[in-house]
């Protein structure tokens, strides 16, 4: 072993810890966490909760340790949002004195974590906490709060931007996943950042060998794929499907599905969760992709242009980093449905321009290597 080899030996971290906010759900997040985790299979994962059914397996096998909220009754666990003001204290109650290296998978939560003087920390930070900064005044609308319960929500939201902040302070080095996300990282943090694009080509590769005749020989529905929450945005889409007419598939499932589901009409079909098989099918047969919601960084979007997709996307947020209007899909500008109506008709005006193989190449850098690569040399730096 020479010099280098004995240095960098020196150096490398003995013992490694990984968390994240939640493991009761697979989405974006908890995909760009698993990533994180194949670089460090031996590496105990520290969550505030786990769902291994909700999780549909991810993870088995893995060493997960959970916060004191496991221990509740599972009728009060499936309702864990009412413990909110108590996160910050369970995600605190981690106990890492054992580990020289923590890396910290957080949309709200772990980047708070306590860790010892000579524990390095590096925080990869999906979004800064969005109900306590951007949309707190949203948050409060859609409680549907009266003038006491706002007050008292008013305050406990002004203690999470006070917790949120001086979380932010504790690691080493942030990373974030979009210069979007860098930018409100530095705007309520006050901190530098540095931007590692999140790998989204996962699905097409593991799903490319499906044949054309498999798939679809014609693209015939515009197609939804997200989490059916108020902040998605899906009903306005929703409701401009209704007045256009076209078929349209939404994928995913959540709180307020009923309730869309009784917005829609025929011509809208709900799928809940599908496989990943079933989703690439669905990918490849659609017209567009509708991405309504503002989003730190936009997964889906990457996804769909990975299968020669093009999308119609609200313009705000990561999205901007991901579309070229008129040559990768198209914006709008509001979440209204007559705006994103007008968006859609400004697709179908180009529909047949968009050139597949500028598609997908509009987002071959969004590969999993890539972000595992820059993983590594963010950890060979503060090490």
């Amino acid at each position: 072993m020479n010099s280098q080899e004995l240095q960098r030996a020196a150096h490398k971290p003995q013992k490694v810890a990984l968390v994240h906010d939640f493991l009761v759900g697979y989405g974006g997040a908890e995909r760009v966490f698993e990533a994180i985790a194949e670089l460090y299979p031996e590496a105990p994962i520290y969550t505030l909760l786990y769902d291994p059914a909700r999780m549909r397996e991810r993870f088995l096998g893995r060493d997960i340790r959970t916060s004191w909220l496991a221990k509740l009754p599972q009728f009060l666990r499936k309702r864990y949002r009412l413990f909110l003001p108590f996160f910050p204290v369970a995600v605190e109650s981690f106990d890492l004195r054992d580990f020289d290296l923590v890396i910290s998978s957080s949309s709200a939560w772990s980047k708070g974590i306590v860790t010892r003087l000579n524990t390095k920390h590096i925080a990869y930070v999906h979004s800064p906490m969005r109900y306590a900064w951007d949309y707190h005044e949203q948050y409060l609308s859609e409680l549907g709060a009266t003038d006491k319960r706002r007050i008292f929500t008013r305050m406990l939201l002004s203690y999470l931007r006070v917790w949120d902040q001086q979380a932010a302070d504790r690691p080493d080095a942030i990373l974030t996943n979009s210069r979007f996300t860098a930018a409100r990282v530095k705007k309520y943090y006050r901190r530098d950042s540095t931007v590692i694009y999140p790998g989204a080509l996962d699905l097409y590769k593991t799903t490319r060998q499906i044949s054309k005749e498999q798939i679809q020989s014609e693209r015939k529905h515009f197609l939804v794929v997200s989490r059916l929450t108020h902040s998605k945005q899906v009903a306005p889409v929703i409701d401009a499907f209704n007045k256009l007419g076209f078929p349209l598939m939404i994928v995913g499932d959540g709180s307020e599905r009923q309730a869309l589901e009784k917005r829609a009409e025929k011509n809208i079909r709900f799928t809940g969760f599908v496989a990943d098989s079933e989703l690439a099918r669905l990918y490849c047969g659609a017209r567009a992709v509708v991405f309504p919601s503002e989003e730190d960084f936009g997964m889906v979007a990457v996804e769909a242009l990975s299968f020669g997709t093009p999308v119609i996307a609200y313009e705000y947020g990561g999205i901007r980093e991901i579309i070229n209007p008129g040559i990768t899909g198209e914006t709008f500008h509001a979440q209204t449905p007559e705006i994103i109506a007008e968006g859609v008709r400004r697709f179908l005006v180009r529909e047949g321009q968009y050139d597949e193989t500028v598609l997908k190449q509009s987002v071959a850098h969004f590969t999993k290597e890539n972000f595992q690569n820059g993983i590594r040399s963010a950890v060979e730096k503060i090490v």
